[in-house]
């Protein structure tokens, strides 16, 4: 909410969207999407799971992984194939470091771009 009920700008909201991009190809290498599906990974420890709990083919999710990878010139994802139980994925070393650093720099984001709106929203419903 970004006024008092009743004012202009009662419904308004900022929105924002942080992605990281490869200086070159224009690529975007880490958008939120990928980076939900980064973040379940581990926990779920496999693509598959995560892509049916996030209502998206296996498909997409996996091509997401491997376009990142692909532009980071480094694997993100480790995965084990098959197997009496099936395979398991889980997060590289530098996968886990990057989302780590990508989940704190939402954060301050996120800090950052409250207190900026609060002062904009501040300054027009005057």
């Amino acid at each position: 909410m970004a006024g008092p009920k009743g004012s202009k700008y009662y419904n308004i909201f900022l929105d924002y969207n942080i992605f990281l991009m490869h200086k070159e190809s224009g690529n975007k290498i880490i958008n939120n999407e990928l980076f939900q599906i980064l973040s379940s990974i581990n926990s779920d420890n496999s693509i598959a799971k995560v892509a049916e709990n996030k209502g998206m083919s296996y498909r997409k999710a996996w091509g997401l992984i491997k376009e990142a990878e692909k532009e980071l010139n480094f694997c993100i994802v480790e995965r084990q194939r098959g197997g009496l139980n099936g395979g398991t994925s889980k997060l590289s070393p530098e996968g886990e470091k990057l989302i780590n650093a990508y989940n704190q720099l939402q954060a301050e984001f996120c800090d950052s771009i409250n207190n900026v709106t609060k002062k904009f929203f501040n300054t027009i419903n005057v």
